[in-house]
């Protein structure tokens, strides 16, 4: 890939500002369901550096639930805005695989992204501007031979190394009619209540949240600017202390800045690094205490 210098001045979440080379090895950022017990990861990236050598291959997760589409769409959007603008993001949660369903790449401001179309790509998607998007079908980027099982290793490897190595995405197959999008997670706001549901369960069992984004205005006061859904009426600051979190019919109590604002085995709510309101024990596991899976009901009641 030609450069036409060696820094380029970029601006994306978190580092406006950031002095980039551009001779810096190519970045693939993988994202699949395929866990580290078998060979599948490993096959992929040693399909990938068959093709581009010099690339770097960054693991984002490989624990994604299995066929969990959803969980790795909320997964990939809480990540793909902290890595340079120029990465290549391969995302290999494929129910569908060997079905009519397409396998495509789609350039965006933050990247390019290969994926199954199947709606894995609408969060991340949501937030940055679509360039342009195409169907892996050109012969010359793909292996010789496509197995119906396994298009991560035969289809979409080759083809994030082949963009790593600067071959542009108008060349890897005709333009795409339309990429599936998954619907909103549940996020209805009727004062004084905001309901959600459970998104995303974590390592350590916090229950992430559709009640979000909450960004800290003061250290006692949030204010709402929804991730999901579009309209919502206008809110006021919520006062942090005066919120009445509850899971299903638990009741959760108050916002708490930090897990340490609450004793060890406490249940406590607070605002996750990606924004979303969370539901934690400190020092536990808040899924696994409250029996809570993704999609169960979770509110928000704030004092007018």
């Amino acid at each position: 890939m030609a450069y036409s210098s060696n820094v380029r001045r970029v601006v994306s979440a978190g580092f406006a500002g950031t002095i980039v080379p551009m001779n810096r090895p190519p970045i693939i950022a993988l994202l699949t369901d395929f866990g580290l017990s078998d060979a599948y990861v490993g096959v992929m990236k040693g399909v990938m550096l068959s093709i581009c050598p010099s690339a770097r291959l960054v693991d984002v997760t490989h624990a994604i639930a299995p066929q969990n589409v959803r969980q790795a769409a909320y997964v990939l959007m809480t990540a793909y805005r902290y890595f340079p603008p120029d990465t290549n993001f391969l995302v290999v949660v494929d129910p569908g695989v060997g079905t009519a369903r397409e396998p495509v790449a789609v350039d965006t401001d933050h990247g390019v992204f290969v994926a199954p179309n199947n709606g894995v790509l609408s969060y991340a998607l949501a937030q940055t501007r679509l360039r342009q998007s195409v169907i892996l079908q050109t012969p010359d980027f793909r292996l010789p031979v496509v197995s119906q099982t396994f298009h991560g290793r035969d289809i979409f490897s080759p083809a994030a190394a082949h963009l790593a190595n600067g071959v542009p995405v108008s060349a890897l197959g005709p333009s795409l009619p339309e990429l599936r999008r998954l619907p909103d997670p549940r996020l209805e706001i009727t004062p004084p209540r905001i309901s959600g549901e459970a998104l995303h369960i974590d390592h350590f069992g916090n229950i992430t949240t559709s009640i979000g984004r909450l960004i800290w205005v003061d250290p006692n006061t949030l204010r709402l600017d929804p991730q999901f859904g579009s309209y919502h009426p206008v809110l006021p600051a919520l006062d942090a202390e005066r919120c009445d979190i509850a899971v299903g019919a638990r009741r959760v109590g108050p916002i708490r800045a930090t897990y340490g604002d609450s004793p060890p085995g406490a249940l406590t709510a607070l605002v996750g690094s990606s924004g979303q309101l969370q539901i934690a024990i400190n020092q536990g596991n808040a899924a696994q205490a409250l029996g809570v899976a993704p999609g169960d009901p979770v509110t928000l009641t704030f004092d007018r």
